[in-house]
C-alpha cells in the first residue's frame, strides 16, 4: 500500500483489519504572531471569513494529522481508523491541536 489509509470510521472496505496497535496522535501547537494578530483584525471589522486564521487553523490541522500518520507508521502500521481531532487553548492565543486515532494494521481482500 503506497499511502496510508486514515477513516473516521472503524474499518475500510475491501480491507480486513488484522491487527490493532494501540492510539497514535500527532500534536502541534501553534499561535499566530502580532503582526498575523493586527491583519485578522482588519478582516474581523469588514466581517466575514478571517483568511488569516483559517489559513493558521487549517495549516496546524495539516500539521497534526502528517504527524499522527508518522508516529502510525513508526509502529508499524499502515492505516488509522476512528480518526478525530481535538483542539485546547494552552494560553492566551496558543492553542493546540491534536489529530488521534487508532493504529492498525490491514490487507486487502
Amino acid at each position: 500500500m503506497d499511502k496510508q489509509l486514515v477513516t473516521t470510521g472503524f474499518d475500510f472496505q475491501g480491507y480486513r483489519i488484522t491487527k490493532y496497535l494501540g492510539v497514535t496522535r500527532g500534536l502541534i501547537v501553534r499561535s499566530r504572531s502580532v503582526l498575523g494578530n493586527i491583519g485578522a483584525g482588519f478582516q474581523a471589522l469588514v466581517g466575514g471569513n478571517i483568511t488569516i486564521y483559517t489559513t493558521m487553523c487549517e495549516k496546524a490541522r495539516s500539521d497534526a494529522f502528517d504527524l499522527m500518520v508518522e508516529h502510525a507508521s513508526q509502529m508499524g502500521a499502515n492505516a488509522v481508523i476512528g480518526m478525530r481531532y481535538d483542539t485546547n487553548e494552552v494560553a492566551g492565543a496558543i492553542n493546540e491541536v491534536l489529530a488521534y486515532g487508532t493504529a492498525v494494521v490491514v490487507e486487502k481482500l
